[in-house]
């Protein structure tokens, strides 16, 4: 059951990660297994590889948490799979649901997290402050063109992975900024389906996924160790400062074209439910406010996440 468990926090990460403005590291933190992980991704290290090569793989696999990362990892492919269609479609034809839902999930979030944090006083709180500035910041910044060489489809890939760390702080979004949502998404959908045509460029986007990851992971664990406080602190604002991005009520200030001619949002702003409705169009989005629906699904974002964190304690309580 355990494992089973992992596999689904695995598939709810992964699914997050498909959209810009939901953090898989979220996911990870409410459901009780953020430190774990990046403990575990930062033990693939020199000492690891050196038992491997000696043949010691029973020791090497012990030291890198194995069967906890081979069935997070292997539901956060799966997730990742449904993301790109199931995500991206319910994007499509119900945006202000979805996106009220992300809302009331992130919400209830930053208080899973401050939950944690012991002692408040000005240096947490400076912390915080400096996160939710800096989030709010790249929730406002406008994407960029996509740049195509592989030298920076590999240097996204280790920007976006490092993300995945943040609570808050979406891979995804990252990746729309950078102005390469749009060319690596269709190209993870091609491969599912079948076209490994985009094969070469998923294989070193993958690349710099895997190099940002580890040496990412080395950087939160020291500040976990060292500075506990102050990162909780400071993933609390990141999340704080992402409400921005997921705020469900959003004018389009900006369209885009992707490679295969299709036309999706590339810049918003956020709004009020009223300033929603009085809009003359609103690509994608509509203009209805839908508030009532909007609200329910909040709600159900907050009770869903208040249940993963109840569930994730109950579980390491059981561990213990």
């Amino acid at each position: 059951m355990s494992q089973l468990s992992l596999v689904f926090k695995g598939m709810a990460m992964g699914m997050a990660e498909v959209v810009p403005g939901v953090s898989g590291g979220t996911i990870a933190f409410i459901t009780g297994i953020y430190e774990r992980l990046i403990f575990a991704i930062k033990s693939v290290d020199g000492e690891f590889l050196k038992l491997l090569f000696k043949g010691k793989i029973k020791a090497a696999w012990h030291k890198i948490d194995g069967n906890f990362l081979l069935f997070l990892i292997g539901g956060m492919v799966l997730g990742i799979g449904i993301g790109v269609f199931a995500i991206t479609w319910l994007l499509e034809h119900h945006p202000l649901l979805i996106w009220g839902f992300f809302f009331g999930l992130i919400l209830a979030s930053v208080y899973v997290v401050a939950k944690d944090i012991n002692h408040w006083n000005t240096a947490p709180i400076i912390a915080l402050v400096l996160g939710a500035i800096l989030v709010y910041y790249v929730t406002i910044a406008v994407p960029s063109s996509a740049n195509t060489a592989l030298w920076f489809v590999f240097l996204c890939g280790a920007v976006a992975i490092s993300a995945l760390l943040l609570p808050g702080l979406s891979g995804s979004f990252i990746l729309l900024l950078l102005g390469m949502y749009t060319y690596i998404i269709p190209k993870v959908k091609d491969i599912i389906s079948g076209d490994l045509s985009g094969l070469l460029v998923i294989a070193v986007f993958a690349g710099g996924c895997l190099t940002g990851l580890l040496s990412f992971s080395r950087v939160l664990t020291w500040a976990f160790k060292n500075y506990k406080n102050l990162t909780l602190a400071f993933l609390t604002g990141l999340m704080i400062g992402s409400l921005n991005k997921v705020w469900p009520w959003q004018q389009v200030l900006s369209t885009r074209i992707n490679t295969e001619g299709e036309e999706s949002v590339a810049f918003t702003k956020s709004i009020s439910p009223s300033a929603f409705s009085q809009l003359d169009a609103n690509f994608l989005y509509g203009t209805d406010p839908q508030v009532a629906a909007v609200i329910g699904c909040m709600i159900g974002g907050l009770v869903l996440v208040l249940g993963l964190f109840a569930l994730g304690n109950k579980g390491q309580a059981g561990t213990e």
